[in-house]
């Protein structure tokens, strides 16, 4: 055991000589001198990393002890590094592995691990030395100093360039830590191998082809070591080459020209579009600034402005596609190198429009005023619409408000329109139209702007004067003073201006009406002349004119009836040649005979002309008057003895007027006997007086021509004023010049018995001739047409007012 513990020993020996250089000769021959000196010490081997209990040698054999005397004499054995790696069974005497052996942590890197043992044993005291050589086994795979290894490469090196690397260790020894290495393979890199000597070598890697960090910005290659052991072992390292960036690569933009929409009116500080531009370069040959390029104008500077780091375009000033629809930015990006490269790109910003402008409408042309008989199609004005706004925001409809006038709207160009007129015009129902033109945009929501137009219309003489009747009836008092203002009439025109302004004038074709009427040609007062009589002139009956003052002028015209109203301004008057009455009575008569009749007359008519008789002495003597008849008669019987007697009696007439008029008559009577009867009658005939026969007979035929004539007269009168209460219901009747009064139909005048003169007035010529006959008077009597002389009356027609409207003849 020992020989063979020499032999390896040697070889070991020899090994390492092989492996070492001339300077580690000399300390291997004291070793080798050491090992032939000590040649008495046990030397051992066994493999590191032994199990338990592995057997190493017979120690107790080997040093010629006898296993029965272990024990007695206390054989122990000591370990200089106090470790229990190997121990000794004592009852058989062999050294064993004890605990684990681990060659490298023990030993590290020395080519021979030995741990050395002192062996003791008492009874006598002896010490004898021992050593165990461990063994190396490849347990160790080559190991990197990391795992990963980065490398930084810049990427203009050229081809050829080395890049050390370092190299793997192992733990083991021998040829269990021979390594050779190999590269994964790759277009760039070569592994290089130089060994310096027989312990040394260094590795790199060799450039092979041109880097580029945009193509590849890094590589990762995988290291291989492996060992000379059986079986090999090998380790890894896992070399990430780092392409470091040279400023090679222009900075871009994704495209040469970006199209971005635009709100206008949007608020200062609103983001418009971020910019990104690239550059395949690194660090600050990546890093970028954006800015406007010098080249655009300044005045967009402005209004926009970019973030040189974000490349954020953001509105600076006022957007308004009005003004501007579209703008064009010049960016440029630059990188941060100390010879920075520059990226170029434009952006178009197209300006989007917003309903923000209200439509304009402009009266352009404005013909005012407006002819009330202009034609439909006149072009009343001419309006322009504008909008500056487009599509449809731009796009405007027109409309007028309100409703219901007589104008349309026609469309003659774009935006153009003419306010036409659509209907027939009437200044006397609209004087004046006020429109509101109202434009409104297509917009969401629309926007609407109005324009008031005021639209007078002119006036045309297309209405004549017109009279609020087509009659009037006036009352006036007889022996008015002269030039008293009896009525007046009022024509109106509902033109303006001259066209309104009237005047007036009677007509006098058929009547000279100067001397009796006059009529003021502004303000158509109506004044009588002079005093009117109605005992002379009962009716006037005449027409007024009204003329306005256009051209031509228009006219119109009214009839006036002005009716003389009676009054008690004559006093009764005795018919005869003077008021002394004889009569002559034959006696004896009887009580209430008629001895004669007092005949009087008043001029006045209906309750003014109707007389009654009194005796101004009702005590003398046996005389009475009728009340009404005026009839002379005895109260009691007068005998012949009587006779021969005379008697005058006074009688008074009086009318019924206010105030009562009266005149007197002297009746004589005297009383003759049966005798002289005859030669009274004689007498009284050759005298010419009124003889009583006579007068009974004219009396009589009077009476019946009275009735007669007033039975038919009334009979006419009523049936013309159911006639006329049918078609008017009431006529207002002015009774003198102030205010109207309204008469009834069913009114009847009074009766008057006359034989005055009667005037009418009637519109012909000649005089009104005379009539002696019993007339009666009603408020409301018709006017009447007289043909020829005024006494002859042939009917009833009442007048109609002339046309309306006419042009005026004068």
């Amino acid at each position: 055991m020992l020989r063979k513990q020499k032999r390896n020993i040697f070889a070991i020996i020899l090994m390492k000589i092989s492996l070492m250089g001339r300077r580690q000769l000399l300390q291997l021959v004291l070793l080798h001198t050491a090992c032939l000196m000590g040649s008495s010490q046990l030397h051992y081997s066994v493999p590191e990393e032994s199990q338990h209990g592995t057997f190493v040698g017979r120690i107790a054999q080997d040093l010629g002890l006898e296993v029965s005397e272990l024990v007695p004499r206390m054989f122990r054995l000591v370990s200089k590094d106090h470790k229990d790696y190997l121990q000794v069974n004592v009852q058989n005497g062999i050294l064993f592995v004890n605990s684990r052996i681990d060659r490298e942590e023990l030993c590290a890197r020395n080519p021979v691990c030995i741990i050395h043992l002192e062996v003791i044993v008492d009874k006598p005291l002896r010490i004898f030395h021992a050593e165990v050589e461990i063994r190396d086994i490849n347990d160790n795979a080559p190991i990197f100093p990391v795992n990963d290894h980065k490398l930084f490469i810049l990427e203009s090196r050229l081809p050829g360039s080395y890049f050390p690397l370092e190299e793997a260790s192992d733990a083991d020894i021998g040829s269990n830590s021979l390594l050779t290495y190999k590269l994964h393979s790759n277009d760039y890199f070569q592994l290089h191998e130089e060994k310096h000597n027989d312990r040394s070598k260094s590795l790199a890697l060799v450039l092979q082809n041109a880097l580029d960090r945009e193509k590849h910005s890094e590589h990762h290659l995988l290291l291989i070591a492996t060992d000379g052991g059986q079986p090999a072992l090998s380790g890894t390292v896992q070399l990430d080459i780092i392409v470091l960036d040279a400023n090679d690569n222009v900075p871009f933009f994704n495209q040469s020209v970006y199209e971005v929409p635009l709100l206008e009116n949007v608020t200062k500080g609103t983001l418009v579009f971020t910019l990104t531009a690239y550059d395949l370069d690194e660090g600050t040959n990546k890093e970028l600034l954006y800015s406007f390029s010098s080249m655009m104008p300044s005045q967009l500077r402005h209004i926009f402005s970019i973030d040189a780091k974000t490349g954020e375009i953001k509105v600076k000033g006022e957007i308004d596609f009005e003004d501007i629809n579209l703008f064009e930015l010049q960016v440029e990006a630059s990188d941060q190198s100390s010879y920075p490269l520059v990226g170029h790109c434009k952006v178009l910003i197209e300006v989007l429009d917003v309903n923000d402008n209200t439509p304009e409408v402009t009266v352009s042309s404005l013909s005012v005023p407006v002819p009330e008989n202009s034609p439909p199609g006149t072009v009343v004005a001419l309006l322009s619409i504008s909008d500056r706004d487009s599509g449809v925001n731009g796009q405007v409809i027109c409309l007028i408000w309100p409703s219901g006038h007589p104008f349309k709207l026609t469309s003659t160009f774009k935006n153009y329109y003419s306010l036409v007129l659509a209907e027939p015009l009437d200044r006397e129902q609209v004087a004046e139209y006020s429109l509101l033109v109202t434009a409104q945009d297509q917009g969401d929501p629309p926007l609407s702007a109005s324009s008031s137009l005021v639209v007078p219309i002119s006036d045309v003489n297309d209405n004549a004067p017109t009279f609020g009747q087509p009659s009037y009836t006036v009352f006036v008092k007889e022996n008015n003073p002269p030039g008293a203002h009896i009525f007046t009439v009022s024509a109106s025109d509902p033109d303006v201006a001259e066209n309104a302004l009237v005047s007036y004038w009677l007509d006098e074709k058929l009547w000279p009406l100067s001397s009796y009427i006059s009529v003021h040609s502004e303000s158509g007062k109506l004044y009588a002349l002079q005093p009117l009589d109605y005992e002379e002139l009962k009716l006037l009956e005449f027409q007024v004119r009204a003329k306005d003052a256009g051209l031509p002028s228009l006219c119109g015209n009214v009839t006036v009836q002005v009716f003389v109203v009676d009054e008690n301004d004559n006093a009764p008057a005795v018919s005869g040649p003077s008021q002394d009455i004889v009569t002559l009575v034959k006696v004896p008569v009887a009580a209430g005979h008629m001895v004669g009749k007092i005949h009087a007359l008043d001029a006045d008519s209906g309750y003014n002309a109707w007389l009654r008789y009194e005796l101004h002495d009702a005590a003398s003597g046996p005389w009475q008057v009728g009340l009404y008849s005026g009839e002379v008669s005895t109260t009691r019987a007068l005998e012949e003895a009587e006779g021969g007697n005379s008697q005058s009696l006074l009688v008074l007439v009086k009318d019924h007027g206010k105030p009562v008029m009266s005149t007197t008559a002297t009746f004589s009577v005297s009383l003759v006997a049966s005798a002289q009867a005859a030669q009274s009658d004689a007498r009284l005939s050759g005298m010419g007086g009124n003889a009583k026969p006579l007068a009974d007979n004219a009396n009589l035929y009077l009476i019946i021509a009275i009735c007669s004539v007033s039975s038919l007269f009334l009979l006419v009168i009523l049936v013309y004023v159911v006639l006329r209460c049918q078609s008017q219901a009431k006529e207002a009747m002015m009774y003198g010049p102030g205010t109207a009064t309204l008469v009834c139909a069913s009114e009847v005048g009074s009766w008057s018995y006359s034989n005055r003169h009667s005037h009418i007035l009637a519109g012909v010529s000649g005089e009104a001739g005379a009539k002696s006959d019993l007339m009666v008077f009603s408020p409301n009597i018709p006017v009447l047409a007289v043909n020829g002389d005024a006494g002859n009356v042939k009917d009833f027609v009442p007048l109609t007012p002339g046309e309306k409207k006419h042009k005026c003849q004068v």
